[in-house]
């Protein structure tokens, strides 16, 4: 027996050996603390640094922001901070737009300087065993200049040593005061710039060029509204079984994550009867009456880039003869506005015409008496929408009075929210009404982004009530024996 084992062993050693030498690498996948081609190849083409954004255009970003800042000027980004839930539990992790916008990195601790002598100088983490046991690896110099392709890198340990010379360098500093960090306000040469006036804002800039998007952009936000289109109608058809405003959040952010976003773009509005009529509703706690309309305000975020959406339907399938009557004012005036979308158009003279149609049609209806403002701002105190992109509420810096361009997505998004004390017909008290769409502006006019989520109430009805005949029973039975 020991003889026959000895063979084998003789026979299978030189075979072992060949499998061997051709089956197993010694290059080492390198883990930089965020997807790359090389370890996400599912999600990442080579030459991109994110998801469908290339290094041409990371560095393209950073020549043109080079461009709008003065002579020996200086930009400073720090990447967000990580916030805490508890003393050890973080909330989810987004990365400042601008920061992801110029360098690409989606993590925190980072600090990027911009200028015209330096080109990208990254300030980079530094993680210790500890971090990488308990959080896992992280980009640090290495990753800035292979990945970011930054012209410069050095450790966040250095910063201190090296910043105060580069700000004694520049005519002027910009930098991200929504995420800036005391690691660099309190230098002295920072605090001294800022006494002389030399210190402004770097959104400006950034935000002049988030506004037009690059058609690889372009392509992640039609993808992140289909995402949420398909989504928001998976919700919907869910609705009639399972009328409960968590339960219709919980469906959508599954739906989303399903299709591959990455989150929500903010906390889903689901208000059910008069919780519908509060704007930025986001307790999402009660069950909707049958017969009451549900308000849902979604949106996604897909590698960056964000969607936003809203319908409005009754859950039980029915339109009542009130809610349709108001409904359809608010669509109207939701299709009648994005006529009006097109180059050398701005979101103001939108938004005025949107005022003057649902004022007429709110004095038809009968809840709108007086001609004052007042009572309109009662009745909807938003605007008609909002610049659209990295930020639900995009390039917030670009006034709506700009004239639109090619390029350029924003919100259409007429609504009626009337109170339950508003002193008006009993019968439209607790109402809120909102249909909002993406849209981009293009060459000759317009494309809706999401116009594959149904608005028409005929178009509504008939999903809700063909899907419950046809899959309600199924529903309920599979919902029983879970319970069960």
């Amino acid at each position: 027996m020991q003889i026959l084992v000895r063979k084998l062993l003789q026979r299978a050693t030189p075979f072992k050996q060949g499998i061997v030498r051709r089956t197993y690498s010694t290059n080492k996948v390198q883990d930089i603390g965020q997807p790359t081609p090389a370890t996400h190849p599912q999600l990442l083409k080579e030459g991109e640094i994110t998801p469908g954004i290339t290094t041409e255009e990371y560095i393209s970003r950073r020549k043109r922001l080079l461009e709008l800042l003065p002579e020996k000027s200086l930009a400073i980004i720090a990447a967000a901070p990580i916030k805490m839930m508890t003393d050890v539990v973080p909330y989810t992790f987004r990365q400042d737009a601008d920061y992801l916008y110029i360098t690409g990195c989606q993590q925190p601790g980072g600090v990027a300087v911009l200028g015209h002598q330096c080109g990208l100088c990254m300030f980079m983490p530094e993680a210790t065993r500890h971090d990488v046991i308990w959080q896992g690896e992280v980009a640090g110099v290495d990753a800035a200049l292979e990945t970011f392709k930054a012209e410069k890198a050095h450790p966040l340990s250095k910063l201190r040593d090296i910043l105060p010379g580069m700000i004694r360098g520049s005519s002027k500093l910009f930098h991200n005061m929504q995420t800036a960090t005391p690691m660099y306000t309190e230098l002295d040469d920072f605090q001294r710039a800022a006494l002389t006036g030399k210190v402004k804002d770097l959104s400006n800039f950034t935000h002049e060029l988030r506004w037009i998007k690059s058609p690889a952009e372009l392509k992640l936000m039609k993808e992140a509204a289909s995402i949420v289109c398909q989504g928001l109608l998976q919700t919907m058809l869910h609705s009639k079984m399972y009328p409960h405003e968590g339960m219709l959040a919980a469906k959508i952010e599954y739906e989303s994550k399903m299709r591959g976003a990455q989150r929500m773009a903010f906390n889903p509005v689901v208000g059910g009867g008069s919780n519908g009529s509060v704007i930025h509703y986001s307790r999402n706690d009660q069950k909707i009456k049958n017969g009451d309309l549900v308000l849902m305000d979604v949106g996604c975020e897909l590698h960056g880039y964000v969607s936003d959406l809203t319908r409005t339907w009754p859950p039980c399938g029915s339109f009542s003869s009130v809610h349709e009557e108001l409904y359809n004012l608010v669509l109207e005036t939701n299709k009648e506005s994005m006529k009006l979308c097109r180059p050398g158009v701005s979101l103001r003279q939108i938004h005025n015409y949107s005022v003057e149609m649902l004022c007429k049609g709110f004095k038809e209806i009968g809840i709108l008496k007086g001609s004052g403002s007042n009572s309109y701002h009662q009745l909807n105190p938003t605007s008609i929408g909002h610049y659209l992109g990295m930020d639900v509420h995009d390039s917030s810096n670009i006034s709506y009075d700009r004239l639109l361009k090619p390029g350029v997505v924003i919100t259409i998004e007429p609504g009626v929210y009337i109170p339950s004390i508003f002193d008006g017909p009993d019968r439209y008290r607790g109402i809120g009404i909102r249909i909002e769409d993406e849209v981009l502006i293009t060459e000759t006019g317009y494309e809706v982004l999401t116009g594959s989520m149904p608005k028409e109430v005929k178009h509504i009805e008939s999903l809700l009530n063909n899907y419950s005949r046809g899959n309600g029973m199924e529903a309920q039975n599979n919902l029983e024996a879970a319970s069960s």
